[in-house]
């Protein structure tokens, strides 16, 4: 699996793949909950500025990953979101429980 995760400080970055699907979208949960758990992370931002394709898969992950990070006391946003991705995040919820930003912001933005 290509690098698709950064940990900065207590901020784990996930780079989202070109399709999100049943194929990749359990690998990238195994990655995340396994960094999510060894580190303290407190946030968590999932990248879309490759991302053209989203199933019901890859919309699963990121609310398990949400509802893992309320959990925790964290949160959750995603960013670099094209007007396909919107239109599936809206569809599906996920606009109304995260955040979107079209670029990364500062922590003192959040």
């Amino acid at each position: 699996m290509e690098q698709y995760f950064e940990v900065k400080g207590t901020t784990l970055i996930v780079k989202l793949p070109v399709e999100i699907d049943h194929h990749n979208a359990e690998e990238l949960r195994t990655e995340a909950d396994r960094l999510l758990l060894k580190r303290l992370i407190r946030l968590v931002v999932f990248d879309f500025e490759r991302t053209i394709f989203m199933d019901s898969s890859g919309i699963g992950m990121i609310m398990g990953r949400y509802k893992t990070m309320r959990f925790m006391g964290g949160n959750v946003i995603a960013v670099h979101v094209n007007e396909r991705m919107q239109r599936i995040m809206k569809l599906s919820g996920i606009c109304k429980l995260i955040d979107i930003y079209d670029e990364m912001p500062l922590m003192s933005e959040m």
